[in-house]
């Protein structure tokens, strides 16, 4: 998967983005500017704070969960 740039904007986006990436069998990794954390943590998540173009990188394919968060995409 290609790197996705999305925004998560209320405290439920980061939640239902961290639900979808846990299913992953792989790493996936969230960053802003040069911070990068793991997408499966939402402390991390949270961290990074709310309502800023972040990029995804999945070291991994799946459908489910590139179409799970399609809905945060920039």
């Amino acid at each position: 998967m290609e790197d996705m740039k999305i925004c998560l904007k209320k405290p439920d986006d980061v939640k239902e983005f961290v639900r979808a990436a846990r299913k992953c069998d792989f790493d996936v990794d969230l960053a802003y500017n040069s911070a990068v954390v793991d997408g499966k943590s939402i402390l991390g998540v949270f961290a990074l704070g709310l309502e800023k173009p972040l990029v995804v990188s999945c070291h991994g394919e799946n459908r489910e969960f590139r179409q799970s968060i399609q809905k945060f995409q920039l």
